[in-house]
């Protein structure tokens, strides 16, 4: 069997297939929106799975300081990251983290800095927690590349705004923060006290010559400004596995996060994602390559593809198994732009305008699948555009 090969998932519980009829309408659409590959766990960890289930208890575990230190070293072999066990907490989620955090680490009516476009639990974490959101608009240059105002982010700061929540590398435009522009906002928050919640789970989907940098490895002072949010959900597909830790150096934000995060009980996880976690930083490194080599390949297949349908503009991400594709020139409302895509292409995406005002004209395609169904869609969408007049 191909590795990276077709799987049918529409028989499972997934959720881009549960939601198909609540969110477009239809059953009838290819979902290509949730950020999850259709494409197998590592072998690996699945066999770790089975053989921990050879022994008849599930009971309550501890996660093991071994499994931490498997995350430890995948994180310093790749990123250059020196992180210490006593660093590390479990969390079951990133958006779980976010949410402790920005309770731990500001106060009701504060303001929580958010760039937009972005992931959109970033302004729900920040509104169901009773803070403020402060708007920074992200801008393309005249290559499409997106980048960050300092001056003008500098211009909104207030003396009620506290966080900035950083996603890094970024969903849903794909950018890689380079070291200048990660230095530059990690010293604008030094200098106005502005605690960094850094969402890096895309960290190991980055395509060379780009590299990823860990915000609070850059000096010891932003390593102990900077909460750092890390897992191997999106690195080795197992989303569905609920682990994730949370990385914190500063003793004195560390204490405040615990006691929010004890508050509400996380407790320390599932026996099977301890397994999963652990056998996966272990042992995942050749299935990880590989993995970067097909969706490099899909990826290319896209700008290729974008290149003959010029009424879509696509960017090639730095980082990410996310296509952002610019269909401004179609010249549809964003509700329009959604339909067409729903009932003319029959393909379930997810709306740019979700992640915000400066989404609107966008859609974001997940590309982590089989190559032959990522051929489907693209052909599905280019019969669509000619059907319709778009060329």
């Amino acid at each position: 069997m191909d590795e990276f090969g077709f799987i049918d998932r529409s028989g499972s519980n997934a959720e881009k297939y549960t939601l198909r009829e609540k969110l477009f309408g239809t059953k009838e659409v290819e979902p290509m929106w949730v950020a999850d590959m259709d494409i197998a766990t590592p072998e690996v960890v699945l066999n770790a799975i089975g053989e921990r289930l050879s022994h008849p208890v599930i009971g309550y575990e501890m996660m093991s300081d071994r499994a931490y230190e498997s995350q430890i070293g995948w994180i310093r072999e790749r990123h250059g990251f020196m992180m210490k066990r006593e660093w590390l907490s479990y969390s079951p989620s990133v958006v779980a983290s976010i949410g402790c955090a920005i309770r731990a680490l500001s106060d009701e009516d504060d303001e929580v800095i958010v760039m937009d476009p972005v992931y959109p639990p970033f302004y729900s974490m920040v509104k169901n927690n009773h803070r403020r959101l402060l708007l920074h608009p992200l801008q393309q240059d005249s290559e499409g590349k997106y980048r960050f105002d300092i001056d003008l982010l500098r211009s909104q700061i207030t003396p009620k705004t506290k966080l900035l929540l950083l996603c890094s590398p970024h969903n849903p435009i794909g950018r890689v923060w380079s070291h200048d522009e990660l230095n530059a906002i990690g010293s604008l928050c030094l200098e106005h006290n502005i605690r960094i919640i850094s969402d890096e789970i895309h960290s190991d989907i980055v395509y060379t010559p780009h590299r990823h940098i860990p915000m609070a490895s850059l000096s010891q002072e932003l390593l102990e400004n900077t909460v750092t949010l890390i897992g191997p959900g999106k690195t080795f597909n197992m989303a569905g596995f609920s682990i994730s830790t949370v990385c914190i150096a500063s003793k004195e934000l560390r204490d405040a996060y615990e006691k929010e995060a004890g508050r509400v009980h996380f407790g320390d996880g599932a026996v099977l994602s301890h397994v999963a976690f652990e056998t996966a930083y272990t042992n995942g490194a050749q299935w990880h390559q590989r993995l970067m080599e097909h969706l490099r390949h899909n990826a290319e297949r896209i700008e290729v593809w974008a290149a003959d349908n010029p009424a879509i503009g696509f960017r090639p991400p730095e980082a990410t198994y996310l296509a952002w594709l610019d269909c401004k020139k179609m010249g549809l409302g964003d509700r329009e732009l959604r339909e067409f895509f729903v009932r003319e292409a029959r393909i379930g995406m997810s709306p740019g305008l979700s992640f915000g005002k400066e989404g609107s004209g966008f859609m974001r395609l997940n590309f982590a699948v089989a190559s032959e169904k990522l051929e489907m869609a693209l052909a599905k969408i280019s019969g669509a555009l000619k059907g319709n007049g778009y060329v």
